[in-house]
């Protein structure tokens, strides 16, 4: 049962290397990570848990360890099954974490 939903995610932690960003989350069973779609296609990696993961056109189970291809322009929402730990992986020179959804997330009408 899902028990609620974030409007921001839960519990981020931001890693930066040479043009490459990743975004980590800690979202508890129950509940459900972001409704989005990114402008470019990236991995994405459960290291933990187990998720459902719902995009415009599927849904898909995945259990850890998976990695993941999120495709661009398509919105998509994380739900946990069970507790999880789940990376957006990124291709950018953007280092500043108030800015790097600018860079990664369309708008509605991009």
């Amino acid at each position: 049962m899902l028990h609620g939903t974030f409007a921001v995610d839960p519990d981020v932690r931001h890693h930066f290397s040479d043009g490459l960003y990743a975004r980590q989350m800690r979202i508890p069973k129950g509940y459900a990570a972001g409704q989005h779609a990114h402008k470019y296609s990236h991995f994405s990696i459960l290291a933990k848990g187990k998720v459902l993961l719902k995009s415009d056109d599927a849904e898909t189970v995945f259990v850890a360890p998976a990695c993941i291809e999120v495709t661009a322009n398509k919105l998509h929402t994380i739900v946990a099954l069970e507790d999880c730990e789940w990376f957006c992986i990124h291709a950018t020179s953007e280092t500043d974490v108030d800015k790097i959804d600018e860079v990664l997330i369309s708008k509605k009408e991009d």
